[in-house]
């Protein structure tokens, strides 16, 4: 295939386009439900505790980094210094087909001590779903696999999807907690230079 054939760019492009998609149908309910729970969390002086496997999980722990960066008590579930969990706060739990084992038994054991879950997942029947407090539905492949839409039909190809596995939720869900962020920034008054100031100086 010569570089004239490369198709790196009509990737990003659909890519892009599903995430437009998507914004458009996040339920603003849900996600103001969602800062409401992380605001409470923050103003209680409550700890936080994210978790997510594989890809999801590299998303939810660049979630935490920014929750600390904007002053939030924040812990990665599988790290050596995350503190016992207790009544009031609040575990964010991150699954794309809200049935990945480690995240639905971390989120039923929250639930034991009387925990928050707020679970973001792309089925609202799933197990985690269920099992939450409150949830916000992030569209991911299998979710849309019926979507009429031509561009969605083009991103997930008609026999091999251009973008494989949970690539889709993966993707979305990545943006949708920057800009998660960048909300809690503004309704915290909080500046790129106040984040800064939190950041690893050991690095």
């Amino acid at each position: 295939m010569s570089s004239k054939d490369c198709l790196v760019k009509r990737f990003m492009q659909e890519m892009a386009y599903y995430v437009l998609y998507a914004a458009k149908i996040i339920v603003d309910d849900d996600v103001e439900k969602a800062i409401s729970m992380l605001l409470d969390n923050l103003n209680c002086g409550r700890k936080i505790l994210i978790v997510g496997a594989g890809r999801s999980g590299l998303a939810a722990k660049a979630f935490a980094m920014r929750l600390m960066h904007l002053g939030f008590n924040v812990y990665v579930f599988g790290e050596t210094i995350t503190p016992a969990m207790g009544d009031g706060d609040l575990v964010i739990s991150m699954s794309g087909s809200g049935s990945t084992k480690l995240v639905v038994t971390v989120s039923n054991a929250a639930k034991d001590v009387k925990a928050k879950v707020l679970a973001i997942t792309s089925h609202s029947d799933s197990p985690l779903a269920k099992i939450a407090d409150h949830f916000v539905i992030i569209p991911g492949r299998t979710k849309l696999a019926a979507e009429e839409d031509y561009t969605i039909r083009q991103i997930l190809g008609e026999h091999e999807p251009l973008a494989p596995l949970g690539t889709l939720f993966e993707i979305t869900l990545n943006i949708f907690l920057d800009s998660l962020v960048a909300e809690l920034m503004q309704r915290l008054g909080k500046t790129e230079q106040d984040l800064k100031k939190r950041h690893a100086t050991i690095e």
